[in-house]
């Protein structure tokens, strides 16, 4: 009982830090707004300031969904990444699909002379970049599919999905040595991150696919617990391994692989935040975890790109760079607080 009202007023205290750090997100930037005029925008949609109505409705508001999905879909990612394969080192890139979406960006952007002339034309648009990163991911998808498949030891998907990263690195390495200043220079700004580039129908779009991804993660809460105590206690239980690792690939695939094909690969947040879940609870129940990662890992992507907007400033730090800053220390106390991740 004592632990449930404890698990319950730190969940509380979570949802308000969320609120209040969505409010702040959409307050501050090089425009100050007051949250009070903030309020009443979101409330009546109309200011008398046409200015503030138009940077909250037509830019913040839709950045800060984006910062939310981010946040959430990336973070569950890693949840379940650590938990299948039992390594607290484990993220939502593990796979290689940051990889293959970086690839699929890299061919679009510096390797279009490899693609038939009417594709490279075709990619020469506002979804060309989209449209790289999506295959390049899902290709990746398709080969550790192909290769879990052909193993049972579930520790040897994460290798081939280490040599699958290290593969397409040194394709995208070969890439940037024909490239121009101009194609590098464009190359690099995708790899740094961005939340405010989606237009509307491309932030429905990540709303719709990540809560697909939510989803299929939330149907293997159960088996993830049991997987905690090995596969052999799991299988005793009666848990299937097979369709639990198969529906952790595919969902991590559907949020890691989307989330970076729309914002670029944002580093360190599917690391640190269920570390910091299991830290703040005190717990390995998946149900609770599920809950706090979800809310931690939103108010993470809101404060670092409150940050990242540089209040009273007219530049912005990236996204990528902001997370890198405030995650790799974090991941470090870790480790020095617990002397070492087991």
């Amino acid at each position: 009982m004592q632990k449930n009202f404890k698990n319950s007023s730190l969940f509380t205290g979570l949802f308000s830090l969320l609120i209040l750090a969505f409010l702040a997100n959409l307050a501050l930037g090089n425009v100050l707004i007051p949250l009070g005029d903030v309020c009443e925008i979101l409330i009546n949609q109309t200011h008398e300031k046409h200015t503030w109505t138009y940077i909250i409705l037509d830019y913040r508001f839709p950045k800060a969904i984006v910062a939310i999905l981010t946040g959430v879909g990336l973070s569950i990612s890693g949840l379940i990444m650590q938990t299948l394969f039992r390594n607290p080192l484990a993220g939502p890139y593990v796979l290689g699909l940051s990889s293959g979406a970086s690839l699929g960006v890299a061919i679009v952007i510096m390797g279009s002379f490899l693609l038939p002339t009417f594709v490279a034309d075709f990619l020469v648009n506002d979804y060309g970049i989209l449209i790289g990163a999506f295959f390049g991911s899902f290709l990746v998808l398709l080969l550790v599919f192909f290769v879990a498949s052909k193993l049972k030891d579930t520790m040897s998907i994460l290798i081939v999905g280490l040599m699958f990263s290290s593969l397409t690195s040194a394709i995208i390495n070969v890439l940037t040595s024909f490239s121009s200043a101009e194609q590098l220079q464009k190359f690099t700004f995708w790899t740094l991150g961005s939340l405010g580039n989606l237009n509307q129908n491309q932030v429905y779009l990540l709303t719709i696919v990540v809560s697909i991804g939510l989803l299929l993660s939330f149907t293997i809460i159960k088996p993830l617990d049991g997987l905690l105590l090995g596969e052999n206690y799991a299988r005793s239980l009666g848990i299937s391994i097979k369709r639990t690792r198969n529906i952790s690939i595919i969902a991590t695939s559907i949020l890691a692989g989307t989330i970076t094909a729309f914002v670029g690969p944002i580093a360190f947040v599917g690391l640190a935040i269920p570390h910091m879940s299991k830290l703040i609870f005190q717990t390995s129940n998946h149900k609770t975890l599920f809950i706090a990662t979800l809310l931690l890992g939103a108010i993470t992507m809101l404060v670092c790109d409150t940050i990242s907007q540089m209040p009273n400033q007219d530049f912005t730090i990236p996204i990528n760079a902001i997370t890198s800053i405030l995650g790799a220390p974090v991941v470090i106390w870790l480790i020095i607080r617990k002397k070492g991740i087991r």
